[in-house]
């Protein structure tokens, strides 16, 4: 399948982790497509060595090049940048067939099937369900795609902000032409929209196949000590991630990708988010505190529980508009264990 690929993007050095873990996870389930990495000119050396040591191809996208076909119209947008780096997925014209996958998606299992798909093929966004997610999607690489997005882009911009608004307004028929075109919400489970519907979580987690690190707080966001395999990381934050999830990527990293990182920054310091790592003088993520996750088999779906800090009491209406707001406390007195022990004394 040479002429088939994964396709993933990495702006900086943060993203360029992501997209080593998703490398990493879609070798480990024995992917026959090649792998493809995009890289932002804020890549370092070191890091575009890793990615090169796990991708076939890593191919740098400078829109500051004057012959960069997007360059005049980033100078119309210069809001959309990363938008128009995501885009240039469509100019890789030597595949006939590719999947594009956010470098903060983890892959689960073997997930090839996605190349029987066509194009656009990409699952319900969470939070709109009439567009798709622009996570993970089939496509067709096209020179005259390519030029045609650019040319709404300039034109009309992004409804979102994002390559999402951009592609929704692309392929405006998603929603109601071809159903076949729907990807089921196991290629894009947004580990966050987990806690919207708890049920069926319960009834169809199992089957994730790609996991969608979305929101603010990415896996690299955190801290992670390899020796209790415990990651630390801010249990108030509303975008916090599932911990099972969390682990997964963490043990990724962890296992493999962070000994190719320290052959290739050898003495030059570097912030590996281990503890037991050197650890460079510029800052790391935000001041955290330090929550323990353990293991525990739950009505067939592995689960990992959270044991937070003591948190503040709220009233009940505080409570109310902290949700309606979207800043339920995840880890805390919302976290997944307390809503379904809810549930459960509901249903018994």
């Amino acid at each position: 399948m040479a002429d088939q690929a994964f396709v993933t993007l990495a702006t900086n050095d943060n993203y360029a982790k992501g997209a080593m873990v998703l490398g990493r996870s879609l070798r480990t389930h024995k992917t026959s497509r090649n792998l493809v990495a995009l890289i932002g000119p804020h890549v370092t050396e070191p890091a575009r060595e890793v990615l090169q040591k796990i991708y076939d191809e890593v191919r740098l996208v400078d829109l500051l090049d004057s012959k960069d076909s997007a360059h005049l119209a980033l100078m119309k947008r210069p809001d959309l940048g990363v938008t128009f780096t995501k885009l240039h997925c469509w100019t890789l014209t030597h595949y006939s067939k590719c999947v594009f996958m956010d470098a903060d998606t983890l892959v689960l299992s073997n997930v090839d099937e996605l190349f029987d798909r066509e194009e656009l093929s990409a699952a319900p966004d969470p939070g709109w369900p009439d567009c798709f997610n622009s996570g993970v999607f089939v496509f067709r690489p096209s020179n005259e795609t390519y030029r045609q997005l650019i040319r709404l882009c300039t034109e009309d911009g992004s409804f979102d902000g994002g390559d999402q608004g951009v592609l929704n307004s692309f392929f405006s028929n998603w929603a109601t032409a071809d159903i076949a075109k729907h990807l089921p919400f196991i290629y894009n489970l947004s580990s966050i929209a987990i806690y919207s519907y708890l049920p069926a979580f319960k009834q169809y987690g199992s089957d994730a196949k790609v996991v969608h690190f979305l929101g603010k707080m990415k896996p690299w966001n955190y801290s992670y000590d390899a020796k209790t395999k415990s990651v630390k990381g801010h249990s108030q934050d509303p975008s916090t991630l599932h911990p099972d999830y969390l682990l997964k990527w963490w043990d990724i990293y962890s296992g493999t990708v962070l000994s190719m990182m320290k052959e290739q920054y050898g003495s030059q310091p570097f912030y590996s988010g281990c503890e037991d790592t050197f650890i460079e003088t510029a800052s790391p993520p935000p001041a955290v505190t330090c929550d323990r996750y353990k293991d525990e088999i739950h009505h067939g779906v592995s689960q990992i529980h959270v044991s937070p800090p003591p948190a503040p009491t709220i009233s009940s209406e505080e409570r109310k508009q902290k949700w309606e707001q979207g800043q339920a406390d995840y880890m805390g007195m919302d976290s997944f264990e307390n809503i379904q022990r809810k549930l459960d004394s509901f249903l018994n």
